[in-house]
């Protein structure tokens, strides 16, 4: 049963990771935009840099849970690496229970907050170009709650190596 919300929650995080990866071409084709409206034409675009910046942060948020599923994220594990499966598993879980879950429940918890507020007020950036920020506040808190789901699956999987009968 644990298995199977693991999988779930993996496959849902490798798909919207797959997807959400396609957010370097608008990316791409903004940047491009804007470098032959500065160099090309030397007219740059009041809105480039920013909308540059809105689609690398979207990029980046909902890449992190994407780089949790693939176990990518950069981690020191000198000492661990050493250690049996079962001790690493449990070593994972005892830092997902007391570290990482508390601080993204409460992340999810503020940036949903932050959304709402910012929903509620439309609020716009306050640059020339003013763009509505709100949606970009909604990307980053249903980004938090994919990652604290991917940690959900992540204890989840440590939880089986550690209540297994194998020896590992």
């Amino acid at each position: 049963m644990l298995s199977k919300i693991s999988r779930g929650i993996d496959t849902f995080t490798t798909k919207q990771g797959d997807f959400t990866s396609m957010l370097i071409i608008p990316l791409l084709l903004v940047v491009l935009w804007e470098v032959l409206m500065r160099y090309g034409f030397n007219t740059p675009t009041s809105w480039g840099f920013e909308m540059t910046a809105f689609l690398y942060g979207m990029h980046y948020m909902f890449g992190i849970s994407y780089t949790d599923v693939k176990n990518a994220h950069v981690r020191v594990d000198i000492f661990t690496s050493l250690a049996s499966k079962k001790v690493q598993a449990v070593i994972s879980a005892l830092t997902t229970l007391i570290m990482f879950l508390p601080v993204m429940i409460f992340m999810t918890i503020w940036s949903s907050k932050f959304a709402m507020y910012s929903i509620q007020g439309l609020e716009r950036n306050s640059t020339s170009w003013a763009p509505s920020i709100w949606p970009y506040k909604i990307i980053m808190a249903v980004c938090f709650g994919f990652l604290l789901l991917q940690g959900i699956s992540n204890l989840l999987k440590d939880l089986q190596i550690i209540f297994s009968k194998e020896e590992q």
